[in-house]
């Protein structure tokens, strides 16, 4: 139970509306900041203004996913008014406070470390990231079916990466009987891909490997679909970039080559949003579970 804790909720989207319940039904004193749209009011918790004055009160402070941008901006789909995470906000935040996000730019990361809070950023949790990578790859595969006109199933498919989300992609496309190969960098991920009967090869050989691709999908976040492996990919094939933006896809060069490319980050929230507001909210209230165990002991 979170009884006499007070989370504040600072913008999001439908993600959040999980986490919301999560912490009212474990009895927390719960605040929502820019949900000034939302169609269905919590009972239990209280609609309030950014106003730094009762910042002082908060026992976790919950962003959305991207955080703030390096101005401090907030998106919340919930709100049309401007949201600003600023110093006077943060500075007022009590010592043992904490501030979750899914990812944090240069300016939370500083503004958290100058006032000395706690800032956990869950996407670089590998529990989370793995319970993502289910949605994701089940988001990656409704954009193939919809852009394509060839099964899944026999395609040639590339997955580029073999992390979090990649192995379980690669894993999913191989049980559903495309023939994958996987770009990988280190000889360690070449023992796993062959262990999963995937066939593997050296990104930096990837202009080798992509002439007769039908399908494309990367996981690495730097620029890796460059022009010169997207010259020899045939111009039938589609590429689903999935790593954050602005993605490892030269964008530009495979609309001129009339290569179908699309950037699909934070593809949890878009396909499956109640699926990741339940991931968001098992952790962020295992995180404090924890802090209260601690709290006791000391």
């Amino acid at each position: 139970m979170l009884t006499g804790k007070h989370v504040a909720f600072l913008g999001g989207d439908a993600r959040q509306l999980e986490v919301i319940k999560n912490c009212i039904q474990l009895n927390a004193n719960v605040s929502l900041i820019g949900f000034d749209n939302l169609e269905s009011p919590f009972s239990g918790a209280v609609r309030r203004d950014l106003d730094p004055k009762w910042f002082a009160t908060i026992d976790l402070l919950i962003l959305p996913i991207l955080g703030t941008d390096e101005d401090g901006h907030v998106d919340s789909i919930f709100t049309t008014r401007s949201l600003v995470l600023t110093q006077d906000h943060i500075g007022k935040l009590p010592s043992h406070a904490m501030v979750v996000a899914g990812m944090a730019k240069s300016y939370l990361q500083n503004l958290c470390s100058h006032n000395g809070v706690q800032l956990v950023e869950l996407l670089k949790r590998d529990d989370v990231a793995i319970y993502n990578s289910i949605p994701t790859v089940e988001g990656a595969l409704m954009m193939a079916i919809q852009s394509t006109n060839i099964t899944i199933h026999g395609s040639r498919s590339l997955v580029l990466g073999l992390g979090r989300v990649g192995l379980t992609l690669a894993r999913t496309l191989h049980a559903i009987g495309a023939r994958v190969k996987v770009g990988v960098r280190t000889t360690a991920q070449v023992a796993r891909a062959v262990e999963m009967g995937i066939t593997p090869f050296y990104t930096e050989n990837l202009a080798d490997e992509v002439e007769d691709v039908d399908l494309l999908f990367n996981t690495v976040p730097e620029l890796i679909v460059t022009e010169p492996v997207l010259a020899v990919m045939p111009s039938t094939a589609v590429i689903i970039d999935l790593a954050s933006k602005p993605g490892g896809t030269d964008f530009a060069f495979a609309k001129k080559r009339g290569i179908k490319a699309m950037l699909a980050p934070s593809l949890p929230g878009i396909v499956a949003s109640k699926t990741a507001g339940r991931i968001l909210a098992q952790t962020i209230t295992g995180l404090l579970s924890e802090e209260l165990a601690e709290e006791g002991q000391s």
